[in-house]
């Protein structure tokens, strides 16, 4: 008897020299600042491979007349009608007229999509009602807007907006009720024990941690708007809006300039890396850095 009382003291003591030995391990992870070295190779080298092995090829293709010239330029070409660009000014004004309007469009989404997406997750009655209606509403394609607001609106800034919150605030709503989705009770219980209820439960209890879902609605939410308005301009362009990016495509089209198309289409598609790369991607990385699934360095 008292020799097994004297094992299971043992195994005890292991146990806690083990989870002893596990906190000390976690208390001793180092913190380190990840070289510059190691950040170009590891990220900035990838994707400038990956570009430049885009050209080599699109380069072979014009070379090897796969095609005729005119349904696919040299990449020299595209370069050519950037630099033309560059020298009348009017790039960055093309890019900003967009940008603009697309990052204005984002944020009036983002103040109707969440309260309303914090409504439909809290309240039965209107999740009922209207969740069926927003899940419809983003998968309707965003260029289904542009013919009624063009009637609704005119020919304005007022109709691209309205293509953009239409587009975009479906997907805030519903990553932010996804999110809600997976807050677990227990949070909700203990918030409620503190007092956190109503406006306070929803801003210090259910929004932390709803982050990650709702996040993911916003990055959605983003790419809807950048699409929106990209249908919106290439289908209602009109002196009267501006030269965006949109218009700048269609432009192209009606002249029957490839290069220009081309050039169209890169710039369409570096703004939405960027933004991802600016803003998205740093606001999810503190998130999980925050939540300790992410390692800090």
């Amino acid at each position: 008897m008292a020799s097994t009382e004297t094992t299971l003291k043992e195994q005890k003591t292991d146990d806690l020299a083990g989870l002893e030995a596990g906190l000390d391990a976690l208390d001793s992870v180092q913190i380190r600042r990840t070289p510059v070295g190691e950040v170009l190779v590891k990220k900035v080298l990838p994707p400038v491979v990956a570009v430049v092995l885009v050209l080599v090829v699109w380069q072979l293709l014009v070379s090897f007349k796969v095609t005729d010239e005119y349904k696919l330029p040299a990449p020299s070409a595209v370069w050519d009608s950037l630099t033309v660009m560059w020298r009348e000014g009017t790039l960055f004004s093309v890019l900003w007229t967009s940008v603009s309007r697309a990052l204005y469009g984002f944020v009036l989404a983002l103040a109707i999509g969440t309260p309303l997406g914090l409504l439909v997750s809290r309240v039965k009655f209107v999740r009922a009602a209207i969740g069926p209606i927003l899940a419809g509403l983003q998968s309707l394609p965003s260029v289904a807007w542009v013919a009624p607001a063009v009637l609704w609106l005119g020919l304005n800034d007022s109709m691209m907006y309205a293509v953009i919150l239409l587009g975009a605030v479906p997907s805030i709503a519903n990553g932010l009720v996804a999110g809600v989705d997976q807050v677990p009770p227990l949070f909700l219980r203990a918030g409620q024990t503190l007092g956190a209820t109503g406006v306070k439960g929803a801003w210090y209890i259910v929004m932390p941690a709803a982050l990650p879902g709702y996040l993911a609605g916003l990055k959605q939410g983003w790419a809807f708007s950048w699409r929106s308005l990209m249908a919106a301009e290439i289908i209602a362009s009109s002196p009267d809006l501006g030269l965006g990016l949109g218009q700048l495509l269609e432009n192209g089209r009606n002249n029957i300039d490839m290069a220009g198309i081309f050039l169209a289409i890169i710039l369409i598609l570096i703004v939405g890396i960027a933004i991802d790369l600016l803003i998205f991607s740093p606001l999810e990385r503190a998130v999980l850095r925050r939540r300790g699934l992410l390692a800090r360095g």
